[in-house]
């Protein structure tokens, strides 16, 4: 009875969850994070104000084809917080599975930079950032389901530009992208229908994701990283609880589980 009642407890809690991610993650869509690192300079500070992130499907350079992710991150970043490994989540979105060419960082004009053993910033001029954008490839190709990271590795030493002996200097950002699927999923069927199962996918260290099924008993759980889980089942009665073990899930693919009857 106590097993039953926890189980029953975090499956709400899972439920709610997956319930609010779900809404805006629809079946054959792509899930996409933009994250920004930096490969360190020998400044004090390198002040980057980014604006806007956006992508591009086609091979050719259509303006009119540019898509701005949905959710973003603006603001100024200092490129030496994010350096030995660290980053940040710049952008995301749900998008159509498929390729895509081209990524394009939208820059204001409030990039700055501190040299060290100084204490006021110098401003930094990016032209062609200020006007279109800065262009990156990327031709990456995104698989229904899974969760993708988009690394942009930004080159502080190389991106700082001095003009001649003036004392200024200009940004011309020098940017690597690694794109790599992060998460990949789950998918089956439950029968009957009417039994309408909570669903908690529980990893080794217990951590748990939870879903549930449609109306047809069918169940997709999306952003689940590589690795081996148990998968239960929860519902009432006269349906009987039922669990699945050892279920193989990598980050490339939605790992389609056998079909459960809760009879």
């Amino acid at each position: 009875m106590k097993k039953r009642l926890l189980f029953g407890m975090l499956w709400t809690a899972a439920v709610g969850f997956a319930a609010c991610s779900d809404e805006n993650d629809p079946a054959g869509s792509s899930r996409m994070e933009v994250r920004l690192t930096d490969a360190p300079g020998d400044y004090a500070e390198v002040n980057v104000d980014i604006r806007s992130v956006q992508i591009h499907r086609e091979a050719n350079d259509d303006e009119a084809s540019w898509e701005t992710l949905e959710t973003i991150h603006p603001g100024v970043y200092n490129l030496l917080d994010f350096a030995n490994g660290r980053d940040t989540l710049l952008a995301s979105a749900n998008l159509p599975a498929g390729r895509i060419s081209q990524i394009r960082l939208v820059l204001g004009n409030n990039n700055s930079l501190k040299l060290k053993g100084e204490t006021a910033t110098r401003p930094l001029t990016t032209p062609s950032g200020q006007t279109s954008g800065l262009k990156l490839q990327i031709n990456a190709d995104l698989v229904a389901d899974v969760t993708y990271r988009l690394l942009l590795d930004f080159d502080a030493a190389k991106s700082i530009v001095p003009r001649g002996n003036s004392g200024q200097y200009n940004l011309k950002p020098v940017i690597r992208t690694f794109a790599e699927a992060i998460a990949g999923g789950i998918k089956g069927t439950v029968t009957p229908a009417d039994a309408k199962p909570g669903i908690l996918v529980i990893s080794a260290a217990n951590d748990t994701i939870g879903g549930f099924t449609d109306d047809a008993g069918r169940y997709l759980i999306k952003g689940i990283p590589a690795g081996t889980y148990k998968v239960q089942f929860s519902t009432a009665a006269p349906y009987q609880n039922k669990e699945l073990s050892n279920i193989m899930v990598t980050n490339n693919a939605i790992t389609e589980v056998p079909a459960v009857d809760l009879n």
